[in-house]
């Protein structure tokens, strides 16, 4: 069984953080839709030993395995599985040498893209994404670890998709778990110091012989505000993080996430048009004919107000088309980098791949300072490692 391991040390920097992550852990994880790896890196800097995750995507795995299992600092390594569908949740506790309730904590957010708000009307209904969801509790049911937590976009708790989510319900009450709140619960991880609004569900299961605290709070309290709010001029909390965080430290040119789209010179001029810190592609008079049928998309080609939390990071972030991706003060799209500091990822973590398929990973990821304030209410007040 793992041991609690009490560590008091407060690292001053991100760098400190990862230098300190020592070879006796204080418990168990394995991650499954892995990505790039936010939810591991949240559980790795909480003390977690990582077991194991599943990553089908090709370049995701690239990254996990620079990241996570190439290291040569002597770290133990998780095993690194392909497509889900073709791993057999035994294998894993025969793998990891995990006996069935061992485990400690299961994580993982299903691809989301099924579950996309931006799918109109019924689509997304039967997309055969959404059975991953149920993928998922096939883990949960053979490993039955203490806790699980499972993460995805909003859109999942669209009406159209209430049977995905009943069912899933009906699995946990069926194999000895209880849903936190009995409901998915929605999180926005600018309330939590990321420097993005971005709102993610999560749906949170403890095991049925756990006892849970009766003064535990889910989802958790905020611990940042917006700026005009009594908690922060009454109680001295701090406020939402900014966008201008992310562009104050300048990157390293040796940097391989120092990239951006190239806009073509058309591009540029409309670019030099919009105004800096906020303008949105209506003060630079650009207009395609979709934009007349969807006035609603004025965000794109719009630049990032550097006085408010950022926009939620998607798998386009680094894209200006795809959102208001677009520099504040310069005239192209927000670097990979960039887009991975909204998602507290540290200049350390380097992702693998073009500047597309960078993106993706740093759009579909767990914001990491979300993920270790989560799992840091969970190991406190249910697992009772301190």
């Amino acid at each position: 069984m793992p041991v609690a391991v009490k560590k008091k040390t407060t690292p001053s920097t991100q760098q400190d953080l990862d230098d300190k992550i020592a070879t006796s852990y204080a418990f168990t994880v394995i991650d499954l839709f892995a990505g790039a790896g936010g939810f591991s890196l949240a559980a790795k800097q909480s003390g977690a030993k990582l077991l194991a995750a599943i990553e089908f995507d090709k370049w995701a795995q690239e990254t996990y395995k620079r990241n996570f299992i190439a290291s040569p600092n002597g770290e133990h390594k998780p095993i690194l599985y392909g497509d889900i569908w073709g791993v057999a949740p035994g294998d894993l506790l025969k793998d990891t040498s995990l006996q069935t309730k061992e485990l400690d904590l299961l994580v993982g957010g299903p691809p989301c893209q099924g579950f996309s708000s931006h799918r109109l009307g019924n689509a997304g209904v039967d997309d055969p994404r959404n059975s991953l969801l149920i993928r998922y509790f096939d883990f949960v049911k053979v490993l039955k670890p203490k806790v699980f937590l499972v993460e995805n976009v909003s859109g999942m708790l669209w009406k159209k998709h209430a049977d995905y989510v009943q069912k899933f319900k009906n699995l946990a009450k069926r194999h000895g778990y209880k849903i936190v709140t009995g409901d998915p619960q929605i999180i926005n991880s600018r309330d939590f110091g990321v420097p993005q609004s971005r709102k993610r569900v999560f749906i949170l299961g403890v095991r049925s012989d756990l006892e849970l605290p009766t003064d535990f709070t889910w989802p958790p309290e905020p611990t940042h505000f917006p700026p005009t709010s009594n908690e922060v001029t009454k109680e001295n909390q701090p406020a939402w993080i900014p966008a201008s965080t992310v562009f104050k430290k300048r990157i390293k040119k040796s940097d391989p996430n120092n990239i951006h789209m190239q806009p073509g010179a058309p591009m540029l001029e409309r670019f030099k048009k919009t105004p800096l810190n906020g303008g949105s592609r209506l003060d630079s008079g650009f207009t395609l004919p979709c934009h007349e049928i969807h006035k609603g998309h004025k965000d794109v080609y719009g630049r990032i107000d550097p006085s408010k939390p950022g926009p939620t990071m998607t798998a386009g972030c680094v894209n200006p088309s795809k959102g208001r991706f677009v520099h504040p003060t310069e005239h192209n799209g927000i670097t990979a980098r960039h887009a991975a500091r909204f998602q507290t990822f540290p200049d350390t973590f380097i992702f693998e791949g073009g500047l597309g398929v960078t993106g993706k990973q740093i759009g579909n990821a767990v914001p990491v300072a979300l993920g270790v304030h989560i799992i840091s209410e969970i190991l406190k007040s249910i697992l009772k490692y301190d």
